[in-house]
């Protein structure tokens, strides 16, 4: 993914108003972030714990998408998958992720949902740069390159359904 500046990421959301855009929080340090190692940005808003955004480039241009998720509240034991890149996480590291339908459908109150890795490191664990804290990344023939695809083929699926 290329460099993000502030105001890119701002104009990227398709499911929230201008307003809300405005005000989110972005990350901080963009200029430190490993952005060759990144498929999508993704990140929380330390101000609001049930909130987090991502962005990512979609056929030239960059889509955000604000998500709202609850964390589970299940035992260090009980392990879930993310949906996206495969790797499982003990505990609320896997949050199911809820976002707005973009336009008419979203402003009605639809929204559609997927299993993600709650802090939204999917690409740095499918290239083995992030490993999940007590938990794994599944043993497969497939090669990096295929993974990155697959997870970004996901994510796709899952914006997808954001304009049905």
């Amino acid at each position: 993914m290329r460099s993000l500046t502030e105001q890119d990421i701002r104009n990227s959301f398709v499911n929230c108003s201008k307003g809300e855009a405005k005000r989110l929080a972005t990350p901080r340090e963009l200029d430190q972030l490993p952005w060759e190692h990144l498929d999508f940005l993704g990140w929380r808003d330390p101000g609001a714990p049930d909130r987090s955004y991502l962005v990512t480039e979609r056929n030239g241009t960059l889509v955000g998408v604000t998500l709202r998720f609850q964390s589970s509240r299940r035992g260090f034991l009980h392990r879930s998958m993310c949906s996206l890149c495969l790797t499982t996480h003990p505990g609320g590291g896997v949050s199911l992720m809820t976002a707005r339908k973009a336009g008419p459908a979203g402003r009605e109150g639809n929204s559609v949902g997927l299993y993600m890795c709650t802090d939204l490191a999917c690409s740095l664990y499918v290239r083995g740069r992030k490993a999940p804290g007590g938990g794994s990344r599944l043993e497969e023939s497939l090669t990096v390159a295929q993974q990155v695809a697959r997870t970004t083929d996901n994510l796709s699926a899952f914006l997808d359904k954001l304009y049905d």
